[in-house]
């Protein structure tokens, strides 16, 4: 079955800070709601970077991950999993942590990282360097840490199965999302 959604669902608005309209070369992105007519030439729409959780949502990844500019930014959250899109400041990481029944993908899409892993949080004994176009999988239960250790911001997205943070979140830096998991 087919359900026709509107403008209205995806909270539309022209003044936020995670929101992109062209690309470097003014080439509209692609974005579709599941709104467009098959037969329109542009089913490109303007977007808003936010939790369009259970609801379809087709989008060009990899430019919206370049695009995020917040440390982290959930874009979909469903039921069984979740996806997020992050910003890591040069010389920043992510922050040692472990998901005791989450399993975690991520993908980087801009800049290069130092990906530690370990069964223990003072022994991780995995360590591998990571660039563009690079997935990292993490298992449950590991402990781990992604630092950027480029010269550009590290641009990436995750995904975690099931959802690790609650609907629509957003935290604009680090320390905003160290609190809120405190």
């Amino acid at each position: 079955m087919f359900h026709e959604l509107s403008r209205h669902d995806y909270h539309w608005h022209n003044h936020m800070p995670n929101r992109w309209e062209n690309d470097a070369n003014g080439v509209n992105l692609p974005f579709c709601n599941g709104n467009q007519n098959v037969s329109d030439p542009h089913p490109y729409e303007k977007l808003e970077l936010m939790d369009y959780g259970h609801r379809p949502l087709v989008i060009n990844i990899d430019q919206a991950a370049k695009h995020n500019q917040t440390f982290r930014t959930a874009l979909w959250t469903g039921e069984h999993f979740q996806v997020t899109l992050m910003s890591i400041h040069v010389g920043e990481d992510i922050g040692l942590e472990i998901h005791p029944s989450t399993d975690q993908f991520i993908r980087i899409e801009q800049g290069q990282g130092l990906i530690q892993m370990g069964d223990r949080k003072d022994k991780l004994d995995f360590q591998v360097t990571a660039y563009n176009d690079y997935a990292i999988m993490i298992p449950a239960g590991k402990w781990h840490n992604v630092s950027n250790t480029g010269s550009v911001p590290l641009k990436i997205y995750v995904m975690y199965a099931p959802p690790q943070h609650p609907f629509g979140t957003v935290h604009e830096t680090k320390s905003i999302a160290m609190s809120a998991e405190e």
